[in-house]
């Protein structure tokens, strides 16, 4: 199995579904902060996400790795607004600049609304991933490519195109990529070095890993590592976390015309969304403590199931998704600052020792 990774979030400024932002949308001391309580708390990785209103999560990032030592960033782009061989020559150099500590989050955007804000044109779903696989052709080629060379898609082409500026390692940056549809599945075969799921439940984690590993053995590649994103809400004991769990939904809802986190106005959900969606419709709590009410709350439209519990609980969890295929845990909490170091006093450590124990457990079993 793959290396475990905890996976941080790094947003603009210090706001939730439960915290109403009172500083700038761009606030640098709360973006330095942040990030140094992600790399002292042992987070591998910080995601800096991307939405057609919000700051350039490239320029983020350069100013995260800046203030960081050992924190690696992964940066959610979209394709189709940059130049994929200028995008590629913007990720390398940032790559060379930090020694290697960039991946690449790829997000095709499931609306077309919000699309539209940036000058999307295409309306058709499986345009936009048909597009993203052109897109990442050519990244890749400029990457990799120790010679001009030229692309003829439909979407995108380009003559001896080269760049002189490669990524830190020889092996590249790692290209991270999100997308439930069938549409999506089938690049993820063909580009995703990790796949990223939300925080779904038991069955659906196993069917999406099977899913996106047939569409890698389609395309004669390897199966990706997969990552899952879930909201942890922790406490001493089981029931006050339950308790804590409650606390949050009640201030969620009455906060959710000052914070924006809503369901969509036009009804729309994205693949992603329906599949939170329809586990939050099987109950309040799903398999052990999978718990759906901020993804019904907000029409699941961000990542927003939650896993209820002590830090022991939880960990056993992660060890359980950890068995059916995951090796990245993507992990943000309601109170951005607060969470990021509770997690690393306990949780990611318990994490890590509960799978090393599994491994060693089977290393023993299979000799």
């Amino acid at each position: 199995m793959s290396e475990i990774e905890f996976i941080g979030f790094i947003s603009n400024n210090n706001s939730s579904e439960t915290i109403v932002r009172q500083g700038p949308v761009l606030d640098p001391v709360h973006i330095e902060t942040v990030a140094k309580a992600h790399e002292n708390a042992g987070f591998d990785r910080a995601l800096l996400a991307f939405h057609s209103t919000s700051p350039d999560s490239l320029q983020v990032a350069q100013h995260v790795l800046g203030v960081t030592e050992k924190l690696n960033v992964l940066i959610a782009q979209r394709p189709g607004f940059t130049s994929p061989t200028l995008l590629a020559r913007q990720f390398a150099v940032l790559d060379q600049f930090s020694k290697g500590r960039v991946a690449l989050h790829v997000i095709t955007g499931g609306n077309a609304t919000e699309l539209r804000q940036d000058g999307n044109t295409l309306d058709d779903k499986e345009e936009r991933y048909a597009r993203t696989a052109e897109f990442l052709d050519i990244v890749r080629a400029e990457w990799s490519s120790e010679k001009p060379f030229s692309y003829a898609g439909k979407y995108y082409q380009v003559e001896n195109a080269f760049a002189q500026v490669k990524p830190y390692r020889k092996e590249g940056i790692r290209i991270y990529f999100g997308g439930a549809s069938d549409a999506a599945i089938d690049v993820a075969g063909r580009h995703a070095d990790t796949y990223a799921l939300w925080g779904e439940s038991y069955a659906q984690v196993r069917e999406q890993v099977a899913r996106v590993s047939a569409a890698a053995a389609k395309h004669g590649r390897p199966a990706p590592r997969f990552s899952l994103s879930v909201r942890p809400i922790l406490a001493e004991t089981e029931d006050k976390a339950w308790a804590e769990a409650q606390q949050i939904l009640e201030r969620a809802t009455a906060l959710q015309d000052q914070t924006g986190y809503r369901k969509p106005a036009d009804g729309h959900a994205t693949d992603g969304a329906k599949r939170l969606l329809a586990i939050a419709e099987q109950g309040k709590r799903v398999d052990k403590r999978l718990w759906t009410e901020i993804a019904r709350l907000t029409g699941a439209n961000s990542n927003t199931t939650a896993l209820v519990g002590t830090p022991e609980q939880v960990a056993e969890v992660f060890g359980d998704y950890y068995d059916l295929g995951i090796s990245h845990f993507l992990i943000r909490g309601f109170d951005p600052l607060i969470d990021a170091i509770e997690y690393g006093r306990e949780l990611i450590p318990a994490t890590r020792e509960l799978i090393a124990r599994r491994q060693g457990a089977k290393g023993v079993a299979a000799e």
